[in-house]
Formats: C-alpha cells, sequence, structure tokens
C-alpha cells in the first residue's frame, strides 16, 4: 500500500556549481516552492508554520541551503512531522574547477575569503559536506549528466503524483478580441457549426450541456475531434520526451463563448489525469452565466 504524501520538504543542497540551483528550479517546475538561502537560525519558526499550515504553499517546499548551514538544518527538521528527503548535489572536483573557470564565476568561500584559492575552496567545502552525508541521502552527480538526464531523476525522485511533470494550459478565445501571445499551438474552430445562431443556444456558452452537447454531436465536429486528438497525442508525447516543462494550446472561435470553450473544455477533460492540466476561458462573459434568455 502506498502512503499518500500531504507535505514534504526537499532539503537541497551540494557542491557549489554542481548545479543547486537548476535543481530548485526544476523543481518549481514541478510545482515545489522554493525557499532560498533561508535564517537558519528561524527554521523553528518555519517548521513550525508548515505543520500547522492548510496553505496549499506550504506543503510542497524545497529549501535550498549552503555548505554552512547544512548540518543545522539536518538537525532542526530531524523528526518533524513532515517528510524529508535530503538531495545532494555533487560533481568531480575537476570538473567543478572546470565550471568555475569557464563561467568566471566566484566560490561562495573566496567571496567570504575562508579559502585563498579555488581548488582550496572546492576541498573544504567537500569536507564540511561529508560528515553530514548517509546513506539516506538522495545524491546525484552532475558530472556528466546533461539537463534533461538531471531533470527526469528529479523527477522520478519528488514527483508529486506519478504523472510527468509537463504541464498544459487549455485556453478558449475570441479572434475578436485578439489572439493569446503566449500560444505555443493555436487551434482555429470558426469551422464548426455555431450555437451562437441558434436563439435558443445563444446565451449560454461551451460551459452549460446545451451548447457543449450541440457542438460535440455535430459529425464535423466528431471527425475534427479525433483527428485533432490524434495529432495532441503524438505532440504531448514528444514535447514531454524533449524536456519542455509548458505548453500552451489556443482554441479560438469567435467570440470566445461557445465553440472554443466546448472544445478546450474536451481536451481539459481528456488530458487532466495524463499531465498537470489548467484551463481557462479568457472571453467568456459574466453575462452569459447571469443572464441567460
Amino acid at each position: 500500500m502506498v502512503m499518500e504524501i500531504n507535505k514534504r520538504i526537499i532539503l537541497v543542497s551540494g557542491m557549489s556549481g554542481a548545479g543547486k540551483s537548476t535543481a530548485t528550479r526544476v523543481l518549481e517546475d514541478m510545482g515545489y516552492h522554493i525557499i532560498d538561502n533561508y535564517p537558519v537560525v528561524l527554521v523553528d519558526q518555519l517548521v513550525d508554520l508548515i505543520e500547522a499550515s492548510t496553505d496549499p504553499k506550504f506543503s510542497y517546499i524545497a529549501l535550498s541551503t549552503s555548505a554552512e548551514d547544512f548540518s543545522v538544518f539536518l538537525r532542526k527538521l530531524n523528526g518533524i512531522n513532515v517528510l524529508v528527503n535530503v538531495l545532494f548535489i555533487d560533481a568531480s572536483d575537476s570538473v567543478l574547477l572546470h565550471r568555475y573557470k569557464s563561467t568566471r564565476r566566484i566560490h561562495p568561500l573566496l567571496l567570504s575569503n575562508t579559502v585563498n584559492t579555488l581548488e582550496e575552496a572546492i576541498t573544504e567545502e567537500r569536507t564540511m559536506f561529508t560528515q553530514n552525508l548517509d546513506n539516506t541521502v538522495i545524491t546525484i552527480d552532475t558530472s556528466f549528466t546533461s539537463e534533461k538526464e538531471f531533470k527526469k531523476k528529479l523527477e522520478q525522485y519528488f514527483a508529486k503524483r506519478k504523472i510527468p511533470s509537463f504541464s498544459i494550459s487549455f485556453i478558449s478565445f475570441g479572434y475578436k478580441y485578439g489572439v493569446p501571445l503566449d500560444a505555443d499551438l493555436m487551434i482555429d474552430v470558426r469551422f464548426l457549426p455555431n450555437p451562437f445562431w441558434d436563439e435558443k443556444l445563444r446565451y449560454f456558452s461551451g460551459n452549460d450541456a446545451e451548447v457543449y452537447n450541440y457542438v460535440m454531436d455535430k459529425p464535423a465536429t466528431k471527425e475534427f475531434i479525433q483527428r485533432l486528438v490524434s495529432f495532441t497525442d503524438y505532440a504531448f508525447e514528444q514535447y514531454t520526451k524533449e524536456g519542455k516543462n509548458h505548453f500552451t494550446v489556443a482554441i479560438g472561435c469567435t467570440g470566445g463563448q461557445h465553440r472554443s470553450v466546448t472544445i478546450a473544455n474536451y481536451l481539459y477533460s481528456i488530458y487532466k489525469d495524463q499531465y498537470n492540466c489548467y484551463l481557462d476561458h479568457r472571453d467568456q462573459k459574466e453575462w452569459l452565466t447571469n443572464d441567460k434568455a
């Protein structure tokens, strides 16, 4: 029996230059709330807040910290009433040296005048971590790992649900009000039968069964949906494999009330259990729900 995870904290740390920032960015895309460089003296208050809060923002947290504060965070988070995972991002010393020299960044221990050379900084930082690492720590070595592979590993360990972190927004809109500028795929459904010309349906929207059934029951719609879903099934699978985080599908009709809303609702319903999906009816008017004829 798999235990349902209601709250989780991921303590993210690792060697400077190994990919900690990339890890937190990926975790944020997966739905985690990122807290970076949180003051260690306030950890007790944060733990109390997380344990007591019902705010979804505090259900899945990735807490990023440096080598200096790592041991204290470990001690403070030990035994709390929330699932805690420790993620350590590592890379070989030679790879870290190369990354710092190629990016011309300055190691944090050099900035704090703790050491005098980059080699000393890497050695000292590794020593600070070594005494606090055990077999409960999830370690990912990025020495020869691509960003796509790194992302897949994080998803395997920390996915909130057993579905890909790839997410899709389905947006209905009306061409008369302009097209969404952030659409990755735009679908024009103005060729479908228009409920607007039926006076009994004019003041309803694609959110209402009367309009939804009118649009979906038409032979033209049935053939269109079959062709469209065949394409989107393939496209979404390929975008997932390529490591894309988010994809926006915009469905447009003339006014954004009937046909586009219907098709957006249909697409959302068939993909919502497979991917992280969002639904927005950009131009659907309030008066359609408040003053129906």
